[in-house]
């Protein structure tokens, strides 16, 4: 059991609106390493949140749905967010970019609650899961782009991303390269690896790796 991150809260966010789909297979394959980790996780689909998109602020209303919910509750506490989507037209769902575009309305305007929605959505850990029928591996790069970018822009740390291939729902299971385990795997290390993004000026070691300890014997000692 991972106990390095007692208090560390996961969100997976499915922007499938298949329940039984690729992509949901891939988020709970995640919540499941987490959970087998001792992370508290959460797994939500954004389908029961979000039933509308970003309109001109200035001349409407934010729509009257569940998404300040989803953003404020759930999205805003979590330490780390894992974004779980299809791949339609070689980007991401159209319920997965409304879940960034709508945050627009927490985060702007005047007051204290764009301050402190702002002071909420930096810092945190997030990766990406994707399902395709494609094998082609430049399918996800403009998802994987956009999340490099969000977690850049947000001072974010991208610590993972899994591609799963399937057209039938749960096909990703016989994908031969496993994204499943590597979801699973995803999820019950989130909080643990190592992440590291250089730049020029950025102090650091020459190995990347810790070394393992040599074992050292003693006369009449086992080692």
């Amino acid at each position: 059991m991972n106990s390095d991150h007692p208090t560390k809260r996961l969100l997976i966010l499915v922007g499938s609106p298949r329940r039984d789909g690729n992509s949901a297979a891939l988020g709970a394959a995640a919540l499941q390493g987490a959970e087998a980790a001792g992370i508290a996780a959460t797994q939500l689909f954004l389908d029961d949140y979000i039933q509308s998109f970003l309109p001109d602020l200035r001349h409407a209303t934010a729509p009257a749905d569940h998404y300040s919910e989803l953003f404020l509750d759930h999205f805003l506490p979590a330490d780390g967010v894992l974004i779980c989507t299809p791949i339609y037209w070689y980007g991401m769902s159209a319920q997965t970019k409304a879940f960034f575009d709508r945050s627009f309305s927490h985060y702007a305007g005047q007051g204290p609650e764009p301050e402190r929605v702002k002071q909420r959505m930096v810092g945190k850990r997030l990766g990406l899961a994707v399902a395709s029928e494609e094998t082609y591996p430049g399918a996800a790069l403009g998802i994987v782009h956009q999340i490099q970018e969000y977690a850049r822009y947000t001072h974010s740390d991208f610590v993972g991303y899994v591609h799963g291939v399937g057209n039938l729902r749960g096909e990703v299971a016989a994908d031969p390269r496993q994204p499943l385990q590597a979801a699973a795997e995803l999820g019950a290390t989130f909080f643990a690896r190592k992440y590291s993004d250089y730049r020029v000026e950025t102090p650091r070691a020459r190995n990347v790796w810790e070394a393992a300890p040599a074992l050292r014997s003693t006369p009449g000692v086992l080692p």
